[in-house]
């Protein structure tokens, strides 16, 4: 996400940050590669102008020019200003203190929202620990119910339906009250898709609001439309008032003007993302470190996060008793593999890293990789996971059939894992391993 706009925006700071002192003129040159930058982000003309102003009079008034090392200055500044132009604080739903918590979710047709409804429920079920209700309103799309039945069950979220023959606004004053007595932590209603000059479908949006009394309604919008996403939301805002906005599909948008304007054209902050198509690939928007991400300082607080979510303290303590009692074998080597692929796609891990540069960015890593690596570990026999110095000559032949792979992957496989092995001994006993030697002994 925001490749484009994040290499030309990193490319133009690392200028600043190389200068040893700052004049005007250099302060100026450095806001046109920005505004440039952000133009052909697709961020809205009135926006990019804000911004780049509001940018060169906090430098010019910080008094950066003229001093040394200014660079960091600068960088603080545009990171700053590019936080409050997504929303500054990351703000969290609404939650009511008498249950259940009402949460409707509207946009337009083919903005992902009946998935984004789902990806919320797993998200408020697993993060909040809420027992989540869907109620099935898009009645006019065919298979919709269906759809929401599906995902919704994938989530662990009861639907409420009542198939597509039915009133909407009365499906989800019904699932409201049926909500409530099922004592239900949070209902999420699922309404149809619809355009901001149908007249006749935002009225119906307006009863339905008017009916079950959202705490929040929540717009979604589709991030790769760029500058139609933001006109959109702005419309739905003049007919229909909403509390904050789901951007999907943020995983695909390069330019990233969607996410950079909505805010400041609507007033309305961005709340989630959903960054991939698997129900877990949603996040709660923090537009501090989607600053951070975007001028290349990473995101290690959400990578915290992800890794505490898949994290198991007595799992980790027990990984810690084998590799002091050097009993670190092979499955254990299998489950921090799965572990680590449970905090997504290792590609986005990447753009949390500080310092990670464009280069290893770009690395193409093949997830399936895991897959080949999974099944020449599971054709092994458990003693030979617990000792790989076994695997030799006819047992390598026959766990290379049995994965569908070659001799030579699982030599590898087995020369990788004695060196990965080998650093984390050292490590668990406060060593610090001789790397380079490593490094020569795999070639």
């Amino acid at each position: 996400m925001f490749d484009s706009l994040a290499e030309k925006l990193q490319a133009t700071l690392a200028d600043v940050r190389g200068r040893g002192t700052l004049t005007e003129d250099d302060v100026n040159s450095a806001m046109r590669e920005i505004r440039l930058a952000l133009l052909e982000a697709d961020v809205n003309f009135r926006v990019v102008k804000s911004f780049t102003s509001a940018v060169k009079d906090r430098a010019l008034g910080a008094g950066v020019v003229g001093q040394l090392n200014p660079g960091q200055q600068v960088v603080k500044i545009v990171s700053d200003q590019l936080t409050e132009l997504m929303g500054g604080a990351a703000r969290e739903l609404s939650f009511s203190p008498r249950p259940p918590t009402v949460v409707v979710m509207a946009g337009l047709q083919g903005s992902g929202k009946t998935t984004a409804t789902a990806k919320l429920a797993r998200y408020l079920r697993e993060q909040h620990g809420s027992s989540v209700a869907l109620a099935a309103c898009d009645v006019y799309r065919p298979a919709a119910v269906q759809q929401l039945v599906k995902v919704g069950a994938q989530a662990g979220a009861t639907v409420y339906e009542q198939g597509a023959d039915r009133d909407p606004v009365e499906i989800a004053q019904w699932a409201a009250q049926r909500a409530q007595a099922e004592g239900k932590d949070v209902l999420i209603v699922d309404t149809s898709g619809r355009l901001h000059v149908d007249e006749e479908l935002m009225a119906e949006l307006a009863r339905i609001k008017r009916a079950v009394k959202p705490h929040d309604v929540l717009l979604v919008v589709d991030a790769m439309t760029g500058q139609d996403a933001v006109a959109v939301a702005e419309q739905f805002a003049a007919v229909v008032e909403f509390d904050g906005v789901v951007m999907t599909k943020l995983d695909g948008d390069a330019r990233g003007g969607a996410a950079l304007s909505v805010k400041a054209i609507t007033g309305k902050p961005i709340l989630f993302a959903s960054t991939g198509e698997k129900l877990d690939q949603f996040e709660r928007f923090h537009p501090d470190r989607m600053a951070q991400r975007i001028l290349g300082m990473g995101d290690v607080m959400t990578l915290i996060e992800k890794a505490e979510s898949a994290y198991d303290a007595q799992q980790a303590a027990e990984l810690e008793r084998k590799l002091r009692q050097q009993e670190f074998g092979l499955d254990d080597f299998l489950d921090q593999m799965r572990q680590v692929r449970r905090l997504g796609p290792l590609q986005s891990l990447l753009g949390m890293l500080p310092g990670v540069g464009k280069e290893l960015r770009d690395v193409k890593v093949d997830e399936r990789d895991f897959d080949r690596l999974q099944a020449i570990i599971l054709s092994m026999t458990p003693q030979e996971r617990r000792h790989p110095e076994l695997i030799k000559g006819s047992r390598r032949l026959r766990i290379a059939q049995g994965s569908g792979t070659n001799v030579q992957a699982v030599k590898q496989l087995i020369k990788q894992f004695e060196q990965m092995r080998k650093i984390m001994r050292q490590v668990s006993q406060g060593r610090m391993p001789d790397l380079g030697a490593l490094m020569r002994q795999g070639r």
